[in-house]
């Protein structure tokens, strides 16, 4: 049904269909704050397929909803040898963070062309032309998350880029002595950007030691390990696999519960102003 990648410790869903025996009682929760959708919720009743992908399956872990969290999709893409698409994003207006956790993918954003490896990272920004497809012999497994891009008059988008997180060193939370710590692979200070998608780590044991309480709406998407986190007015237990989906003010904390580390694929949206709707005078 699912597995740890050995080699990197990322979570790969693997689908399947739980049997008429298991009991039906499990984690899953949506609230008008947070939702949770533990791993077990994976299986493969609940994949969906897109236009213009070969041999590829997805999960679908978030989606604009109207009332709860509005700025961003995300998936975990399945691809099998030989799948893949040369017409993958159909809204031109969409920015895409994809992250390899299993398998081996090529890319292809202009002229360029990567081997994207777990662990492999790139940012595409809006109207950009891209393919991806699996050439190798076993399947692959990737999250993309897609957000409209917010221009801003008078500043450029941001470039593509391929990166991979082992090049990435995570700059420690102050005052933790590096056990809570966040690998970046953009600058914080660099206001092109509108989201930030980051992996968050924190050693057995170590806290968000207060209730964040803030404007970004967040998906996070649990790598590896196990933590009891606080989402709202609730302490609730996550492990690897499983995705949280919070509002914005969703207040929020955790504690890692060990043995080994608690890490967490983290989107947000940053560096604008907030929407404005129109009014009547």
């Amino acid at each position: 049904m699912s597995q740890q990648n050995e080699a990197n410790g990322y979570y790969v869903p693997r689908g399947g269909h739980p049997p008429q025996t298991q009991l039906t009682t499990d984690r899953a929760v949506f609230t008008d704050a947070y939702a949770v959708l533990p791993r077990g919720t994976m299986g493969d009743i609940v994949t969906s397929l897109l236009p213009f992908w070969e041999r590829t399956r997805l999960w679908v872990l978030a989606r604009p909803l109207s009332g709860f969290a509005e700025t961003f999709s995300q998936y975990i893409v399945e691809v099998s040898p030989g799948g893949g698409s040369d017409r993958p994003e159909e809204d031109e207006g969409a920015e895409a963070v994809l992250f390899v956790v299993d398998g081996g993918l090529e890319l292809t954003s202009g002229a360029e062309t990567h081997d994207l490896t777990p662990g492999g990272y790139a940012y595409l920004p809006p109207a950009t032309a891209w393919r991806l497809r699996n050439r190798g012999d076993e399947t692959a497994s990737f999250h993309w998350i897609r957000k409209s891009y917010v221009a801003v008059p008078g500043i450029d988008a941001p470039e593509a880029f391929v990166t991979n997180e082992d090049r990435i060193e995570g700059a420690p939370m102050p005052g933790t002595e590096g056990r809570w710590s966040t690998k970046r692979f953009v600058d914080p200070a660099d206001v092109r950007h509108d989201m930030h998608v980051t992996i968050v780590t924190f050693e057995p044991g170590a806290s968000i030691p207060f209730p964040e309480t803030h404007v970004m709406e967040h998906g996070l998407y649990v790598l590896e390990g196990k933590a009891v986190y606080l989402l709202n007015a609730d302490w609730v237990e996550v492990q690897e696999g499983d995705f949280m989906w919070l509002r914005a003010f969703c207040p929020q904390a955790c504690y890692a519960g060990g043995p080994g580390r608690f890490r967490y694929l983290l989107y947000k949206d940053v560096n604008r102003h907030a929407a404005l709707g129109s009014f009547v005078r």
